[in-house]
């Protein structure tokens, strides 16, 4: 197949699929509202149709499910996103971003809202100190693996592999000093879900979504030069320095807003990236895109799962990405030892 066809058919793939499952979402859960029914009144909101739903229809649609649905594609796309970026800045199919400590860094804001029982913020307080720990963390990763005014890509994992044990083990103590009620909120927000969005969530997220992904795309051409490795990239005029610090900071801004308002939700931005690279190719200008697409796609087929699994019940989501994603990074090592003919 002709590679511009091939690219063409994915994207329109990806597309659909986050259109079909984002209205099946919509239409799911305990108050069940029918697929053209959600189609109509999607219709309506755009001033294509005069058809209107009864009014608890409608407050179930646009106050409760569609700000998850949207939050849930904003999540996941950066996600998606954020591990295509980190996996050409590291070179590496296995990097995503929990690798520099966005997640448990905003595990460890949160968690400090949580116990402290902070509301200066209101009801932004704990997803305000989960961005502002993600965020710092990441910086401190970064400070601390520079020698000489440089990073190297080992250290750098390395350093993130150190600080992310620090950080566990403080809310390790936060949860251990913590009451049984925020102790139980603790760990709901580790394992990921996104039953809490609305609407000044969603506005308050998708700015920095916008302009994270924008200027990840502009970062595309570079990546592609840093593949073929740090020397060939400076000749060919690649600040290698600036664009790992560009790319460490754009992912740690993108991730810390996702998962501030999500919880720890792992394994998108390391499946999707990957699935995608082998489907498409290496090159970013189309990998980040597709990623965008394919980290909605995925994150919102796992909610509707978490949603509609069991009656009654809303499942964390963090746990059935992992459920997928555990299996498949599996598969990814194997995969990697037989290519390369063993680790030694």
């Amino acid at each position: 197949m002709n590679r511009g066809v091939k690219v063409t058919a994915v994207f329109a793939a990806l597309v659909a699929g986050v259109v079909a499952v984002s209205l099946v979402s919509a239409g799911s859960g305990q108050f069940g509202v029918p697929l053209s029914q959600v189609f109509d009144s999607v219709l309506h909101r755009l001033g294509l149709t005069e058809t209107r739903l009864d009014p608890f229809a409608e407050g179930a649609l646009w106050q409760v499910r569609f700000p998850r649905v949207v939050m849930t594609l904003l999540v996941g796309g950066v996600l998606g996103v954020c591990g295509a970026v980190m996996q050409g800045v590291f070179g590496n199919p296995l990097a995503e971003p929990a690798v520099v400590g966005v997640s448990s860094g905003a595990a460890v804001g949160a968690s400090l809202s949580i116990v402290a029982g902070w509301t200066f913020f209101g009801a932004f307080t704990t997803p305000a100190l989960g961005f502002a720990g993600g965020l710092v963390t990441t910086l401190l990763v970064y400070a601390l693996s520079r020698s000489r005014g440089r990073s190297e890509v080992v250290t750098l994992i390395l350093t993130g592999v150190a600080v992310n044990a620090v950080t566990m083990a403080i809310i390790s103590f936060l949860m251990f000093s913590a009451d049984q009620a925020a102790r139980e909120q603790i760990v709901f927000w580790q394992l990921g879900s996104l039953a809490g969005s609305r609407w000044p969530y969603v506005v308050t997220v998708l700015p920095l979504v916008a302009v994270g992904v924008a200027v990840s795309i502009a970062l595309s051409r570079k990546l592609d030069l840093l593949a073929l490795g740090e020397r060939q990239a400076r000749h060919l005029g690649v600040d290698v320095e600036r664009l790992r610090l560009g790319a460490v900071v754009i992912v740690a801004l993108m991730a810390a807003a996702a998962v501030s308002y999500s919880g720890i939700i792992g394994f998108v931005g390391l499946i999707v990236p990957h699935g995608l690279r082998m489907l498409l190719g290496p090159g970013h200008r189309v990998l980040i895109p597709a990623s965008l697409f394919g980290g909605a796609l995925l994150l919102a087929a796992a909610d509707l799962g978490a949603r509609t699994l069991f009656t009654y019940a809303d499942l964390p989501i963090g746990m059935l990405t992992a459920l997928v994603g555990g299996p498949f990074f599996f598969w990814l090592l194997l995969r990697t030892r037989r290519r390369s003919g063993g680790w030694a």
